[in-house]
């Protein structure tokens, strides 16, 4: 029995089939790790996790990548507020979450990116937006204009020009 996923594009059940044979790549959003884990946080590691587990089990090379939001505004501010580094902050809260999910017998994610590791890339990428006119700048924070792209919305079914 060939498994079935729904599409949020096409808005309906599909079979599964990898972009390459025999391997399969997962993106998940991962924390933003300003406090501890919560069960929210378990109940989407969890599911995720079973659905990697069924791959492997159906014999797929899994990829599997979640990343860590270790810099922000509320981590700066609780970083702050203890008198500690913020990447220092979000580190230890980082090792306690991931800890928390392996005590709920989840396994790792095959590589886990840390937003301050790409700090230079989102400063390149975020002057493009702007280069390109797809962004506008308010009181110092960049925004994204979604007039400017016609299919923005369109997964969640929402039209942002109404």
């Amino acid at each position: 029995m060939a498994l079935r996923i729904y599409n949020s594009l096409s808005r309906k059940k599909e079979t599964f089939g990898p972009v390459e044979k025999e391997k399969v790549k997962m993106y998940v959003c991962g924390m933003t790790v300003y406090s501890d884990a919560h069960i929210g946080h378990a109940r989407t590691y969890l599911a995720f996790d079973l659905i990697r587990r069924y791959f492997e089990y159906k014999k797929y090379e899994v990829r599997y990548i979640q990343n860590i939001t270790d810099v922000d505004d509320k981590i700066i501010v609780a970083a702050n507020a203890e008198g500690v580094d913020a990447l220092e902050y979000s580190r230890r809260f980082a090792d306690r979450c991931l800890g928390d999910l392996d005590d709920l017998g989840t396994r790792r994610a095959t590589f886990y990116p840390k937003a301050s590791e790409t700090i230079p890339d989102m400063i390149t990428m975020i002057q493009q937006i702007l280069d390109n006119d797809y962004g506008y700048v308010t009181d110092g924070d960049v925004y994204f204009s979604v007039e400017k792209f016609k299919d923005y919305g369109k997964l969640s079914v929402k039209n942002w020009m109404k």
